[in-house]
């Protein structure tokens, strides 16, 4: 008795050998869907990718090296890398990157269109649109303009309703000049030819498609790619776009776009200290007028041309102090000119002046300090709102800071206050010494005095301002090129592997998984695993599925159908070898109609007489008789076996048909059909008639019912030496003959029972039946049917 259980070799040899059986079907998917990607890959835009690498340099930056402990939290760059991540997000702002598409226009494509697709024109476009309205309104515009060229100086406009211009009649379209003004909806425009190789040619169609920047600077600011590493200043970028040069051409605009701000930014610094140094120098050189115009009168009054050498003996003494005193007193003009500057809140800028010669390295700090928050918050205003909670913070900051800077400004002023006093008072202890002087000659003294101070804080102021100046034109870029973009106008998407890859993986899942689930669902019997697995029950043989025409075997045959049954009866020989009567009786049953029951008790039959067997064939399905009418053979007796089972005078040699080509096969037909064939096959007459045809044929073999509908085949199951249980591949439910076969086996209510698998398509299971035996020999196998 055979497992009922498969081993996992056997199931993968199966599961192969199911999906190999379908590879037709596999094989159609498979090119349907290399097609499918041959002709998106065929039809589809391509994208191309440009990439370029800049370096941000940061002039901010402190050169104090930081500690071992930051170094190991954070990096040796770590706080560079947030600058540097600080610049990629100006320089992918929607400021900057609207700037690049005003400039290369990209809110306005050209396309020359196809029968199936269309191609962007982006060098040299044979037309070129010119508008008269500011551009404010034109950043603003969405349309699409269709354009069929007629002839040199002629072409077509036509309404944007959705339709392909290829599928319109000239009829539809308005007819303009080149050079002709044309009124439009947002503005007049003029439609200039392009001239040389990219004229536009006759019979051409255009389409113009203007969109608004602000969807084109949404587009560009998602596809726009950077990356950095960690500690590094150096940048990449990267863009995909269908035309390789338009990439090429964004990326290079954007990093000469981020220069450009970066050097603004700097020089509004310097702008704001240049103005404040010319309006300082305006005020001063009216005051040192003024005191020019006070000691030129006192001169005159006084007579004071010239003056005694007792003068100079008396100032030489003077001299260091007043050096000193005019370094303090200027010390204190500035701190008040700086003091008024943070004090004055109509001012455009916060940004606060610089360098400005204060003698005092913590005021110089702040100031530089201030000025940095001051830049950083403008740079942030350019895409966000004082709200931001990051420019609330920076303003925080700034303000702190002009605290700060307040306050050292107050203390560093008393102190120089202090200073001057002192200053003051030991210059009057020198004068006091100089009792004998004339009182004009000390009034010109002080007037000298104040004429030096103005004097040397004018050259100061001028000096500053020479050097605001100078360093106004000396900013460099912040961005240094490393590769300037660049393209190896190769495709990058659609990739064409990844494309033939992703249609072969799912051509080949399709049918795969159809295969699958139609299996997984399937409760059908189809082989003999399916059947070993539901019944636990011996197995003699298979019968391979034929076609209609060759129903029965004959005596020379070299068929897979006949070899089968020559197997059957091999096995049947074996199994009843130990049988002690001379006649073996095998009873053919199954679980219903059409499933083979009578083909194989007569296919069986025919077999077992080719080999010189004496075979009697008794068809006992009484109520559909089928067996003669298989046979084509009509019966040389007028009754059959429902005759003989009612009529007690008819004696079984009565019912017996002698076949004319066979000599060795008897059959007794199934007779009348009759009202009661139950009753009738529970009469001893059945019995009589087996006792009777024992030991006078080699074989009796019956056709019995179907044992799933009636009992006949039950009430004659005594007699039986063996029963041949017969189940239709791909036709019968597994629970149907679960619910049939198994009791009946394990009650023992058919004798010796044993399954045959009838009408098994080896084909389809991807191999032959006898590994090629059966065949006719003389028969070349196709190349096709290497599965099979």
């Amino acid at each position: 008795m055979e497992s009922n259980k498969t081993s996992p070799t056997n199931e993968i040899k199966k599961t192969l050998a199911l999906y190999l059986s379908r590879w037709k079907l596999i094989s159609i998917f498979v090119i349907l869907a290399l097609s499918i990607a041959y002709t998106y890959l065929r039809y589809s835009t391509n994208k191309y990718q440009a990439s370029a690498t800049i370096k941000i340099k940061d002039e901010k930056q402190s050169q104090k090296l930081p500690s071992i402990e930051e170094m190991g939290k954070v990096g040796l760059f770590a706080d560079g890398t947030n600058k540097i991540k600080d610049e990629i997000a100006v320089m992918t702002s929607r400021t900057i990157i609207a700037n690049i598409v005003k400039n290369l226009e990209l809110n306005v494509r050209y396309f020359e269109q196809g029968k199936i697709k269309e191609q962007e024109l982006y060098e040299n476009p044979p037309i070129k649109l010119n508008f008269f309205v500011s551009d404010s309104i034109i950043h603003k515009v969405d349309t699409t303009l269709y354009i069929k060229i007629k002839s040199q100086s002629e072409f077509l406009v036509f309404k944007d309703d959705g339709k392909s211009i290829i599928d319109r009649d000239d009829s539809e379209g308005k007819s303009f000049s080149f050079g002709k003004r044309i009124n439009t909806g947002f503005g007049d425009m003029v439609i200039v030819p392009n001239i040389g190789k990219y004229a536009p040619k006759t019979g051409s169609n255009l389409k113009v498609s203007i969109k608004p920047v602000t969807s084109i600077v949404n587009s560009y600011q998602s596809a726009i790619m950077t990356s950095t590493d960690d500690g590094s200043s150096i940048v990449k970028l990267t863009l995909q776009d269908n035309i390789p040069s338009k990439a090429v051409d964004i990326l290079n605009q954007i990093i000469r776009e981020y220069n450009n701000d970066v050097i603004v930014d700097k020089e509004d610094v310097i702008k704001v200290t240049s103005d404040f140094i010319n309006n300082r120098l305006e005020l001063v050189f009216k005051e040192l007028e003024e005191v020019d115009f006070t000691a030129e009168q006192l001169q005159k009054r006084n007579n004071l041309t010239a003056l005694g050498s007792q003068a100079d003996i008396y100032l030489q003494s003077e001299k260091q102090n007043e050096f000193d005193i005019n370094n303090t007193a200027n010390t204190i003009q500035l701190i008040d000119y700086l003091q008024q500057e943070i004090k004055e809140k109509n001012k455009s800028s916060d940004l606060l002046p610089s360098n400005l010669g204060i003698a005092d390295s913590n005021v110089n700090q702040v100031t530089k300090n201030h000025n940095d928050l001051v830049a950083q918050r403008d740079k942030l205003l350019k895409n966000s709102t004082e709200k931001n909670p990051a420019v609330i913070n920076l303003t925080n900051e700034i303000n702190a800071l002009k605290d700060n800077l307040e306050g050292a400004l107050v203390t560093m002023k008393r102190s120089s206050e202090i200073t001057l006093n002192s200053l003051n008072r030991e210059d009057a202890r020198i004068r006091g010494q100089l009792y004998s002087a004339p009182t004009k000659q000390r009034q010109l003294r002080d007037i000298e005095r104040q004429q030096n101070i103005k004097e040397s804080l004018y050259l100061y102021l001028l000096e500053k301002r020479e050097e605001s100046a100078i360093s106004l034109g000396m900013f460099s870029p912040n961005a240094k090129v490393i590769d300037s973009a660049y393209s190896n106008y190769r495709p990058v998407a659609p990739n064409r592997m990844i494309t033939y890859l992703a249609a072969f993986m799912i051509g080949l899942m399709i049918p795969v998984g159809f295969i699958y689930t139609r299996d997984m669902l399937d409760s059908k019997i189809h082989d003999k695993d399916d059947l070993m697995q539901v019944l636990n029950i011996p197995y003699i043989g298979d019968i391979p599925m034929t076609s209609k025409k060759t129903k029965l075997i004959n005596k020379v045959d070299y068929s897979p159908k006949a070899e089968a049954f020559r197997i059957l009866r091999s096995n049947i020989d074996f199994l009843l070898s130990d049988h002690k009567a001379h006649t073996k009786k095998v009873f053919v049953t199954s679980t219903r109609a059409q499933e083979g029951k009578s083909h194989t008790s007569t296919n069986l039959a025919s077999s077992i007489s080719f080999s010189e067997k004496t075979v009697l064939l008794i068809e006992m399905d009484i109520r559909v008789p089928t067996i003669m009418q298989a046979l084509k053979e009509k019966p040389s007796a007028k009754v059959g076996l429902s005759d003989y089972l009612a009529d007690k005078n008819l004696t079984p040699d009565d019912i017996v048909t002698q076949l004319k080509d066979n000599v060795f096969l008897d059959v007794i037909a199934a007779g009348t059909i009759p009202p009661n064939p139950s009753e009738l096959l529970m009469s001893k007459r059945v019995e009589e008639l087996f006792n009777y045809f024992e030991d006078k044929y080699d074989y009796i073999i019956v056709d019995a019912s179907a044992v799933g509908l009636v009992s006949d085949t039950l009430l004659i199951s005594k007699f039986a030496d063996m029963f041949i249980y017969v189940v239709s591949a791909d036709n019968i439910d597994k629970r149907h003959l679960v619910a049939v076969a198994k009791p009946l086996f394990d009650d023992g209510r058919l004798p010796k029972m044993k399954m045959l698998l009838n009408g098994t398509n080896f084909d389809k299971k991807g191999y032959g039946y006898g590994y090629g035996y059966g065949f006719e020999p003389t028969k070349n196998k196709k190349w096709y049917n290497f599965a099979k």
